[in-house]
C-alpha cells in the first residue's frame, strides 16, 4: 500500500477495494452529491467500480484520488488528491486538478483544506508540476473557501454541464511564494 502524503492528522494513500463500503456510505448520501451534478450511489458495486476506475488512473496517468485516513482511528474519512483530466473542461485538457470528497460527519473539520495543501505540496515538490487547477460549484461556499484557504485563486467563472462553477488555479511559483511567506 503506497502512502502519497501525510499530515499531523491524516495519511493519504492509494484507494483499495477494502474502502468500498465507506465509499458507498459517502457516495450514497444525497447531501454529499448536492453540488456535484450527479446522483447518489444506490449499490455497493458502484463504489467498487469507482475504485477500479481510480486504480486504473494510477496505472494510466501515474496519479488519481487518494483515500484519506485518520491516523488515530484508522478511519476512512473520504478521498482527496490530484487527478489528471484528459477531457475538455472549461476549454482546457490534459491538466491536473485537486479535489476532495468526505463523509458528511467529517465536514467542517478542515480536512478539505488540509488535504488540498498536502496535494499541492505533492504536485509541486514530487511531480514538479507548473500549475494545478480546481473547480467548485458556485454555490458551494465550503469547497470554495477550502480551495482559497489552500492558496488557489478564482480566475474565472464558467458553465460546466449546466452548472455555474468557479475555476481556481495556482502556479508553482505562487505556491513557493506562499510557502516562504507562511
Amino acid at each position: 500500500m503506497k502512502i502519497f502524503a501525510e499530515t499531523d492528522r491524516i495519511i493519504m494513500r492509494e484507494l483499495l477495494m477494502s474502502d468500498s463500503q465507506k465509499m458507498f456510505e459517502m457516495d450514497s448520501d444525497p447531501e454529499v452529491h448536492l453540488y456535484l451534478g450527479n446522483k447518489p450511489y444506490t449499490q455497493l458495486s458502484q463504489s467498487e467500480e469507482n475504485i477500479r476506475f481510480i486504480r486504473q488512473q494510477y496505472e494510466d496517468n501515474g496519479i488519481g484520488r487518494w483515500a484519506v485516513i485518520d491516523k488515530e482511528s484508522n478511519e476512512f474519512l473520504g478521498w482527496s488528491g490530484l487527478k489528471f483530466i484528459t477531457t475538455t473542461t472549461n476549454n482546457r485538457v490534459h491538466f491536473y486538478e485537486v479535489g476532495y470528497r468526505f463523509l458528511k460527519q467529517h465536514w467542517g473539520k478542515g480536512y478539505a483544506t488540509e488535504t488540498a495543501k498536502a496535494s499541492l505540496k505533492y504536485a509541486f515538490e514530487t511531480l514538479n508540476l507548473s500549475h494545478v487547477y480546481a473547480m467548485a460549484h458556485g454555490e458551494n461556499a465550503g469547497s470554495r473557501h477550502a480551495l482559497q484557504k489552500s492558496g488557489l485563486i478564482i480566475t474565472e467563472h464558467f458553465d460546466h454541464e449546466g452548472i455555474k462553477c468557479d475555476w481556481f488555479e495556482i502556479s508553482k511559483e505562487n505556491w513557493l511564494k506562499q510557502q516562504n511567506e507562511g
